[in-house]
Parts: structure tokens; C-alpha cells; sequence
């Protein structure tokens, strides 16, 4: 599964032949979470408050983005990187 980003111990992934709606994974500690790319809605699982936080203002500043890593993901090309939150 490629790693899209990487920030304050957060990895940001995207798979191949994913289910719709449009998503990502985060991964923090113990916990993953799948958010909708393009409501910012938690789909399915969960991440502290804090590391939630981060990423949904992460995915905010890079929604577009994500999209074309989902059409690229979705075309069976690789994602590209997206940079980390500062």
C-alpha cells in the first residue's frame, strides 16, 4: 500500500482497487481510520482527537491532491507524494 505522506508519526496511505466513495488511510499508533476525500467525513475507524485533527488540516490543504492520487490509484498507476504537514 503506498505511503502518499508522513507527518508527527501520521502515514497517509492510498490503495489500489479501492472501494468507492473516494478515500485514504491514516495510521497513527494502534489506530487507522478511512476519510472520505471529498466530505473530510470518517468513514470507518477512529484516531485520537489531536491526530485527527492534523489530518483533516492536512487533507483540507490538499484535497485536490488526493483526488488525483485516488484517479491515479483507480487507473492502476502509482500515487504520487503529497507534502507533509508543517
Amino acid at each position: 500500500m503506498p505511503t502518499i505522506s508522513a507527518f508527527f508519526g501520521i502515514v497517509i496511505q492510498m490503495f489500489w482497487r479501492e472501494h468507492a466513495p473516494p478515500h485514504f488511510h491514516a495510521l497513527y499508533a494502534e489506530f487507522e481510520v478511512e476519510i472520505d476525500i471529498r466530505t473530510l467525513e470518517v468513514i470507518k475507524g477512529s484516531l485520537p482527537r489531536r491526530a485527527l485533527a492534523l489530518v483533516l488540516e492536512w487533507a483540507t490543504e490538499h484535497r485536490a491532491e488526493l483526488m488525483e492520487d485516488w484517479n491515479l490509484c483507480q487507473s492502476k498507476q502509482s500515487p504520487k507524494r503529497i507534502a507533509p504537514l508543517e
